[in-house]
């Protein structure tokens, strides 16, 4: 597996990070990680890697746009001085514009949101932290959907961002995308965005294969 032993891995990002975590650091016992993929994350590497005793931090808030993060960076990120940081951002800054489409002031366009997260990455690489991105993503098979077509857009962002600083990432859209084969997507998710259990366990699957995690372990 690519994570080394007694490394500090910090997840952050919106709703779907966030899981009812504790605040102000999610981390420790009792349900700081919160109900979603990271709790699953921190599970199967707990289980099937406990010599590597690593570190898992939530720090997802809900409701965050990368503007949101842009402010709290400093001291939830780089204050907390992480070997690997998982970024998973976006939903919300294309959410708002089909929710609030009047409430333009917190609309976060594609343009904005790919320089903004440009720079956090930038920042925080300079540092030598270990860098994942995860795609946002909308539960709907429809491509042609409008809020389906805008996340697409920005994911494919995440992608350029990824492969021009060389990182690590995670199409969060095709894994559901293959489970969606099988399903609809209110089985995942009621208002296809926040998954139940199933669609955390998804998430939790695609970020933990893209970091060689052996399954045979």
């Amino acid at each position: 597996m690519d994570i080394p032993a007694r490394k500090k891995l910090l997840f952050i990002g919106d709703s779907i990070t966030d899981c009812d975590r504790e605040k102000p650091v999610g981390e420790g016992l009792f349900g700081a990680l919160g109900n979603g993929y990271v709790s699953i994350v921190d599970a199967f590497l707990q289980a099937s890697y406990p010599e590597l005793g690593i570190r898992v931090v939530n720090k997802g808030l809900s409701g965050n746009t990368v503007r949101d993060l842009s402010e709290r960076w400093e001291i939830d990120v780089m204050e907390q001085q992480p070997d690997w940081l998982v970024i998973m951002i976006g939903i919300n800054d294309v959410w708002r514009q089909f929710d609030s489409p009047f409430i333009t002031e917190k609309h976060v366009y594609l343009d904005e949101y790919e320089r903004t997260l440009n720079r956090l990455i930038e920042e925080t690489k300079s540092k030598g932290t270990k860098i994942v991105l995860m795609t946002p993503f909308f539960i709907e098979t429809n491509s042609n959907d409008a809020m389906r077509a805008a996340m697409d857009r920005y994911g494919k962002a995440v992608v350029r961002l990824a492969l021009a600083h060389q990182l690590t990432y995670v199409d969060s859209q095709a894994a559901f995308n293959a489970v969606l084969e099988h399903t609809h997507p209110t089985f995942l998710a009621w208002d296809r965005i926040h998954p139940g259990a199933t669609g955390h366990t998804v998430l939790a699957k695609a970020f933990l294969n893209s970091i060689g995690f052996d399954w045979n372990k």
